[in-house]
């Protein structure tokens, strides 16, 4: 059984490079792609995804509050992918319950 991957970023080219990488492996399956924090929350529920690769940085992110992020986030496998593997960074992820910050320069 594949392990299903949504991607969030508001990125076209990084969503594209994620999926060309995650395709390669024949046990993942990306269910779907969002480039909204909104588009992401309602894709966690309608497909029940087992991981997300969420980008940090996405435009619309303050108008979600980390609390209410990380309680939609709970049922599922949050990783955080980011150009930027500061303190503010790794803080965010955390506030989010991501599991791990990844470094999108070493994703791609």
């Amino acid at each position: 059984m594949p392990i299903k991957v949504l991607l969030a970023d508001d990125s076209d080219v990084m969503r594209s490079a994620m999926r060309r990488i995650l395709e390669e492996e024949p046990r993942i399956v990306v269910v779907a792609e969002a480039a909204t924090f909104a588009t992401t929350i309602q894709m966690i529920g309608d497909l029940k995804p087992e991981v997300l690769l969420l980008d940090l940085h996405m435009a619309e992110r303050r108008a979600f509050q980390p609390e209410l992020v990380k309680s939609q986030l709970a049922c599922v496998c949050a990783l955080a992918v980011s150009f930027s593997n500061d303190a503010e960074a790794r803080q965010l992820a955390e506030s989010y319950g991501a599991v791990a910050l990844l470094d999108k320069m070493k994703l791609c």
